[in-house]
């Protein structure tokens, strides 16, 4: 930035007349180059530094969203997968549900005592068609589950009644009014039963 200042000279000419010359003189500011320089060396360094910065921060962000995305993505692919295997095994529960009134039925009907040859043939043909039954189920996985004489289990039991036998010790299942089934490690009917005090 220039200053101007001003000089007033007085300058006597001939004839003791006066006259006034006034000079303007052009001053520049005295700027030292050495700290010029250093500034204009460290503003652009600054400024690259924040950019740099900006940029790390923005390429951190990227990954942490980017490695959450990852994170969710495979968590749904393994629910995905473990639905699919789950629906696979347990596939056949509401068929076999509602098989097993059938075969609560033919049970109770092989109970009856056979009078006369056509009864005995007709329990047999039912023992067969009951027999047919199981092994189709136990194919799929389908297991009873075994009650009398057994500790009770509330997970596998659901007792119906209590009592006192003095054959069987205290919490043994005593009686089965109901069989109860397993469908691989999964409890699709429980057993009723009578349990020991």
């Amino acid at each position: 930035m220039e200053k101007n200042n001003t000089i007033n000279e007085e300058v006597e000419m001939e004839g003791s007349e006066k006259v006034e010359l006034t000079d303007e003189i052009a001053v520049e500011p005295v700027f030292d180059e050495k700290e010029t320089t250093e500034q204009a060396v460290i503003d652009p360094i600054d400024e690259q530094q924040q950019e740099i910065q900006l940029l790390k921060e923005q390429v951190e962000a990227s990954e942490n969203r980017y490695l959450r995305l990852q994170a969710d993505f495979d968590n749904f692919r393994r629910r995905t997968r473990l639905d699919q295997e789950a629906g696979e095994k347990y596939r056949a529960q509401k068929l076999i549900t509602d098989l097993l009134p059938s075969l609560d039925n033919f049970e109770r009907a092989m109970k009856i005592e056979a009078d006369g040859e056509q009864t005995k043939s007709l329990l047999q043909g039912m023992d067969m068609i009951y027999r047919s039954l199981l092994d189709a189920l136990k194919n799929e996985g389908v297991e009873p589950i075994e009650a009398v004489g057994k500790e009770f289990d509330p997970h596998q039991h659901q007792a119906v009644m209590q009592g006192e036998d003095e054959n069987y010790g205290s919490n043994i299942v005593t009686d089965e009014f109901q069989k109860g089934y397993l469908l691989k490690d999964r409890v699709i009917r429980p057993a009723m039963v009578k349990v020991n005090q």
